[in-house]
């Protein structure tokens, strides 16, 4: 992890250590009342990963986060635990919720309070809305406590970038920091219908793809598109939001203009609405794309599906092959350029929640995750000789008892350099994601994040008018000439114009800052 630290983003960890030290744009982001945040029950506990257990009273750690239950999740438990006994005397409970689920069941724990430890937090996922609720526990004193692991093995600018005025409310996943988007296939039936992906470089060019799948195979979903997974998708469209996606207000990750603005302003908009609604009339999409619980991931596991969307990255079609028992059947196509956005470096996250009564054994155990090759791969793959066998040191090859602990969800835990390769992934694939960071256009934005403090009573009903059109809009189950002028000025009543200009405001600051 050494050899990582020193070669990926050197430019960019610098950039992140000057600028958002000079990011002091707005208020600070309140923290959680003192009343919603005990004190850590083991404050005195040793930093080091392996603490006596007899320091340290039991404690079980509630993790939730987006997913499919496992029918082996029990066995996967138990196996986990036994690690993390023996290292902190702690046990752990995961918490998989699905994710056409997540939003509401995540938002109902947090208003009631629910007593949870560990919860899995994303830029793109009101990240920053979770932390104007108090949601979400400050966390920079604990990492220094307890997560030497974390700084040790993790480029300094994932938590750079993922701070809001200065403080870092979730410990992000060491994976890939670049992205691009584009769509993944089943390869297999490409094949078979003669259809040439190579020729695929635009989203329009998957009109005849789509024409053909529909065509030959009616009953198979050409297109399958759901809220937050659809050609309009941030990691498709490229829109920079500067922090949580779910705040308008956008700059492009592919552009040089610094002028905030709705997003419906930018051309290629309106364009991917027009091609998904043209789509959706054809019936290559889904009919239930607005309103469908499926994930994209599970979607494919059901067979019936020729492609999703996807955020891409070196082997993200071998990786999901291995989660949907589609091995040697999937392939992807990168259709945007690949860059790199504030919103990256906290595109996956593990937070603390203020209702934890252990904050220290927690923030413990994420460290592991980001330092125990063991506990990583049982949460990843899970039990050796019962989901998988060794093919080598690294590389594992799935039983046929794989497919009961599947969750494909390696991007969302500590540290994926300590993830074992299947044995149909390139080998190569760590390496190859450190020459894909390499090669990210930098968005003018970089370093920035935006404090919807001095907004966020607009932010909150801005949030609740997306929710309202976004699914419908983005999967083209709605026309955009009827439905967009009224998304229009329900946005203006909730107050975006404000949003935007305070946004504005405090990029500007940002921009003025850094060149100084």
């Amino acid at each position: 992890m050494k050899a990582l630290k020193k070669s990926t983003l050197a430019l960019l960890t610098l950039t992140f250590s000057l600028s958002l030290t000079l990011a002091g744009c707005s208020k600070s982001t309140p923290e959680p009342a003192a009343s919603a945040t005990p004190a850590p029950a083991t404050s005195t506990a040793p930093a080091a990963t392996k603490a006596a257990t007899t320091d340290l009273k039991p404690y079980e750690v509630k993790l939730v986060y987006p997913g499919t239950p496992q029918p082996d999740q029990a066995k996967v438990e138990e196996a986990m635990n036994k690690v993390l006994k023996e290292k902190i005397n702690a046990t752990i409970k995961l918490m998989p919720i699905d994710w056409g689920q997540w939003d509401n069941k995540t938002n109902l724990m947090i208003a009631s309070r629910e007593e949870f430890d560990i919860l899995f937090t994303a830029q793109w996922n009101g990240h920053a809305v979770n932390v104007g609720k108090g949601a979400l526990m400050p966390l920079n004193d604990l990492i220094g406590q307890y997560g030497k692991g974390i700084t040790d093995s993790l480029d300094p600018a994932f938590l750079q970038g993922a701070k809001i005025n200065g403080k870092n409310y979730g410990v992000p996943t060491n994976k890939e920091l670049a992205a691009s988007g584009g769509v993944v296939y089943r390869s297999d039936i490409a094949k078979e219908l003669g259809i040439d992906m190579t020729a695929v470089k635009t989203m329009a060019d998957l009109t005849n793809v789509l024409k053909t799948v529909k065509e030959k195979k009616p009953e198979m979903t050409a297109f399958f598109l759901r809220d937050g997974d659809n050609l309009n998708a941030h990691y498709l469209a490229q829109y920079d939001y500067l922090g949580d996606s779910t705040i308008p207000g956008v700059i492009m990750k592919d552009g040089t203009d610094t002028k905030v603005i709705p997003k419906w302003d930018q051309p290629r908009y309106k364009e991917i609405l027009k091609l998904t609604r043209d789509f959706m009339q054809k019936g290559y999409i889904n009919k239930d794309a607005a309103t469908t619980q499926l994930s994209g991931q599970d979607a494919l596991k059901s067979g019936n599906v020729f492609m999703i969307t996807s955020s891409l990255k070196p082997g993200k079609d071998s990786e999901l092959a291995n989660a949907t028992n589609l091995v040697g059947k999937l392939g992807q196509i990168e259709l945007t350029p690949r860059t790199i956005s504030t919103g990256d470096t906290a595109g996956s996250m593990l937070g603390i929640s203020v209702t934890s009564k252990d904050p220290a054994r927690t923030m413990m155990v994420i460290n592991l995750l980001h330092t125990d090759k063991q506990l990583n791969n049982l949460i990843n793959f899970g039990i050796e000789g019962t989901h998988y066998t060794k093919v080598s040191d690294n590389i594992i090859k799935a039983t046929d008892a794989g497919k009961n602990y599947a969750p494909g969800a390696a991007w969302q835990f500590g540290n994926q350099f300590l993830n074992y390769l299947y044995d149909n992934e390139d080998p190569q694939k760590w390496d190859k994601f450190k020459e894909f960071n390499k090669s990210g256009k930098k968005s003018p934005g970089l370093g920035f994040t935006f404090d919807s403090e001095p907004v966020k009573t607009q932010v909150a009903a801005a949030v609740n008018v997306g929710k309202e059109f976004d699914a419908a809009m983005d999967t083209g189950s709605v026309d955009m000439d009827a439905s967009l002028p009224k998304y229009q000025d329900k946005m203006k009543a909730a107050g975006i114009d404000k949003i935007i200009a305070e946004k504005q405001k405090q990029l500007d600051a940002f921009l003025a800052a850094s060149k100084k």
